[in-house]
């Protein structure tokens, strides 16, 4: 028995080896899917009811449940941002949605991210889009740079979303208007956006009909009554829709699945991915942030929007598997979101709240100025949180009494976690290591841009929802440097790889790099902030 034993060993020895797989040519096309407020918690509580393409992605993908917006400004803008560029807003500049530039030469000196403010007569509420204010390149960008056959598609609900995913220079960038799909001034409506344009005018133009619920989202149907906002109780509605309503429209399942048609129809019409050199299709997929505002996540709107995006990126998969093209996808989302404080109350969170209104900048300023016996706004800022400016029109001495009263008073109040000021800030070094374990002034300092960034950053305490006033529509929120803003779905697919579940903590900032390795494009050196994921299963790597 030994002596058949060493024989077959001997066998085993001399046998040649099997062959190594190679690796996978670059694709044809990458697909960049951000799904705006889609959180690692609601990806986890419906990830069993997934049968479209969420299933694709989470069942057969290469599935990171656990990827983080890991900043502290968990906003549209910065999140969106660090998706194709591989940098923190920090890095890219993108701090927030809007920052106040005191410097401005406007009257206005609220600056949004997506706009050119040097624009004459321009505003924050009416401006230019344009992406002047991103300091780094995008992946289309470096891709266009490195091969000029190579073709980059942005497509959005938003234009922040479609100007950060997009970057500086792609071929094609539409996003919702209001009224239609639109883009910069002087581009031509290519024939695919056209028709787009005239289904959705026909579409809102006729009353839609209430969805039906299915049984998964029957438990989550119960009214939540939310004191002081129009419309009065959420939790129970099914999209039902008044003729012309385009509100209505955004906040519901055929916004997104819009935004799908156009990238579908201008991915034919343009035959993306049909050519020699590599092309980008970034979407961005806005109705789950609009239905979150409106109505929480925990109600049967977020539940039916969910499966409805689920069924419909399964339609758009399936187009492209018709074609034949060798695609990648990345799904993932720019932030999470927290549920409105009424449910969780019902809920066991107990210690949900919505925010004292006297928080707000523009309260808190006229608190202090009648204090300190000033005049002027003295305190800037956009919200009860966040960045926070003391007025640069006060004189030194006066700024300085600003500054040490309204952190004296900030940190006082029982809803706020921490006060960091700039000094404390720039002090503190930058993050490194899993971003699960970064503490609250790495958050921020991931977040801080020495031009744009305010004088101090308030933090408000866990499940205290900044929205005041429900009465404008909107019911809940994010931007916080709390979890459930910060954890987001990281989820990649493409034919022929097999996938796997890696649990452990990646920022969306390694999603750049990862699909740079996969088409062979180099990164230069200590340019982004982000790693290369090896998204191959097996003893190879796709970090090449």
């Amino acid at each position: 028995m030994r002596l058949n034993l060493l024989a077959g060993l001997l066998a085993l020895a001399a046998a040649p080896a099997a062959a190594q797989p190679q690796p996978l040519p670059a694709p044809r096309l990458i697909v960049a899917i951000s799904v705006d407020q889609f959180s690692a918690d609601l990806f986890a509580e419906y990830r069993q009811y997934f049968t479209g393409g969420l299933r694709r992605l989470s069942r057969d993908g290469m599935v990171f449940p656990s990827g983080y917006q890991a900043h502290a400004a968990t906003e549209t803008c910065p999140g969106h941002a660090t998706i194709l560029t591989g940098a923190r807003p920090g890095r890219a500049g993108i701090v927030a949605n809007n920052w106040f530039d005191q410097g401005a030469a406007r009257a206005d000196k609220n600056i949004y991210c997506a706009e050119d403010e040097r624009v004459p007569g321009s505003s924050s509420e009416n401006y230019t889009v344009s992406p002047v204010h991103l300091r780094v390149p995008a992946l289309g960008d470096l891709m266009r740079r490195a091969d000029p056959g190579s073709r980059v598609v942005a497509i959005a609900g938003k234009d922040r979303a479609a100007v950060m995913m997009g970057g500086h220079n792609p071929n094609q960038r539409w996003w919702w208007g209001g009224r239609a799909f639109v883009s910069h001034a002087g581009n031509a409506e290519p024939a695919a956006v056209t028709r787009i344009n005239e289904r959705v005018a026909g579409l809102v133009a006729r009353a839609g009909e209430p969805m039906a619920v299915p049984a998964v989202c029957e438990s989550r149907s119960r009214a939540i009554a939310v004191s002081g906002r129009a419309g009065g109780a959420v939790g129970t509605g099914r999209f039902a829709r008044a003729a012309g309503d385009r509100a209505a429209f955004r906040a519901s399942p055929e916004f997104d699945a819009a935004i799908l048609a156009l990238a579908a129809n201008l991915r034919d019409d343009m035959n993306l991915g049909e050519g020699q050199s590599t092309d980008l299709l970034a979407i961005g997929l806005s109705a789950s942030d609009y239905v979150g505002h409106s109505f929480g996540t925990g109600g049967a709107e977020m539940c039916l929007q969910l499966l409805a995006l689920d069924r419909a990126l399964g339609d758009f998969f399936q187009e492209l598997d018709r074609e034949r093209i060798d695609y990648v996808v990345v799904l993932t989302a720019d932030h999470g979101g927290l549920d409105l404080p009424e449910r969780a109350r019902e809920q066991a969170g107990g210690n949900a709240a919505r925010v004292d209104p006297a928080l707000g900048a523009t309260r808190m300023g006229e608190t202090l100025g009648r204090r300190l016996g000033l005049r002027g706004p003295v305190l800037l800022g956009d919200g009860a949180f966040g960045d926070m400016w003391v007025d640069q029109g006060l004189p030194a001495r006066a700024r300085a009494r600003v500054l040490a009263e309204a952190l004296r008073t900030y940190r006082a109040h029982p809803q706020v976690a921490a006060v960091f000021t700039r000094a404390e800030i720039v002090a503190a070094a930058l993050p490194s290591g899993p971003p699960d374990g970064w503490t609250l002034i790495q958050r921020a300092r991931a977040s801080f841009d020495p031009l744009r960034s305010g004088d101090f950053y308030v933090v408000l305490k866990p499940r205290v929802t900044p929205i005041a006033d429900t009465s404008r529509g909107y019911v809940a929120t994010h931007g916080s440097p709390w979890d459930y803003d910060r954890r987001v779905p990281v989820l990649f697919w493409r034919r022929g790889m097999a996938g796997f579940e890696q649990p452990l903590a990646v920022e969306t900032v390694d999603i750049m790099p990862s699909l740079a390795a996969l088409i062979g494009l180099r990164l230069a050196p200590g340019s982004i902030d982000g790693r290369c994921l090896d998204l191959d299963a097996g003893p190879q790597t796709s970090c090449r």
